[in-house]
C-alpha cells in the first residue's frame, strides 16, 4: 500500500514541478518546451517505475492462471487509458489549428462557415476514436 501511495505522490510532483518552475520562470524562449520535455520525461519514467514495482510484483507464481489473467488485465486498462489519453492530446492539438485557421477565416468570409465546421469536427472526432478503441479493448 504504501508503495502506491510513493508512487503516486511521485506521479504529481514529475508534473507540477516541471510546470510550477515554468510559471514562477520569467518566460523565457523555450521555457515551454523544456518544461514539457522534462515533464514527459518524469511522467513516463515514473510509470515505467510503477510497471516494474506493481505488475511485476509476484513473480513466483507467474506460472498461476490468476496471475497472468490479472496482469493481462493490468495492461488492458493500460492500453485503455493510453488511447484514449493520447487521442484526446491530438486531437487537441489538431482542434486548436483548425479552429483558429477557421475563425480567421470566417473573419474574412462569413459564408464558408459550414466547411470551416466541418474542419472542426473532423479534428473533434479523433478524440472519439481513441474512446472507442478504449472500449473496444476493455471489451
Amino acid at each position: 500500500m504504501t508503495t502506491k501511495i510513493i508512487i503516486v505522490a511521485i506521479l504529481l510532483c514529475s508534473i507540477i514541478i516541471p510546470f510550477g518552475g515554468f510559471l514562477l520562470s520569467k518566460k523565457k524562449e523555450g521555457g515551454f518546451k523544456a518544461a514539457l520535455a522534462s515533464n514527459l520525461f518524469f511522467f513516463f519514467g515514473t510509470v515505467m517505475v510503477a510497471d516494474v514495482l506493481l505488475f511485476s510484483g509476484n513473480v513466483h507464481a507467474a506460472g498461476e492462471a490468476a496471475q497472468v489473467a490479472s496482469s493481462t488485465e493490468g495492461w488492458r486498462y493500460m492500453a485503455a487509458a493510453l488511447s484514449t489519453g493520447l487521442s484526446c492530446i491530438g486531437a487537441g492539438i489538431a482542434v486548436a489549428s483548425a479552429a483558429s485557421a477557421a475563425l480567421g477565416a470566417l473573419s474574412e468570409d462569413s459564408s464558408i462557415m459550414g466547411k470551416a465546421l466541418i474542419f472542426v469536427a473532423l479534428a473533434e472526432s479523433i478524440a472519439l476514436y481513441g474512446l472507442l478503441i478504449s472500449f473496444s479493448i476493455l471489451g
